[in-house]
């Protein structure tokens, strides 16, 4: 249910270029029996690849050299909203679901869930 809107987006031609083709990796990743790939390419849509604040970020009276990378351009794309946290979420679930099924594919390629 979670992946409906993902599909309909696609056959609308509504999804975000940007989206397309984090997806189109993770879809090419999954084909080549890439799954570490696929994964960190999972992550990157998901969390993105920008800087997360720890704790205090201005102590002193000098900037720090790391503070203009927490910017809005590097927002990653699972924080918009509700739908695309959900079918992002049916995406991870396809990526381990792929895996499960392919027992041809090297152990080293894989991701190991406990």
């Amino acid at each position: 249910d979670y992946i409906r809107p993902l599909f309909k987006m696609c056959k609308s031609r509504r999804l975000e270029p940007a989206m397309m083709a984090h997806i189109l990796n993770i879809v090419k990743y999954c084909e080549e029996g890439e799954f570490v790939k696929a994964n960190d390419a999972y992550i990157d849509v998901a969390i993105g690849r920008a800087a997360w604040p720890i704790g205090v970020t201005m102590v002193g009276i000098h900037a720090r050299s790391g503070r203009e990378k927490i910017g809005s351009s590097n927002v990653a794309h699972v924080m918009n909203n509700e739908l695309q946290r959900k079918y992002l979420t049916s995406v991870k679930r396809l990526i381990s679901y792929c895996q499960k099924i392919r027992p041809d594919v090297d152990p080293s390629k894989k991701v190991v869930n406990k």
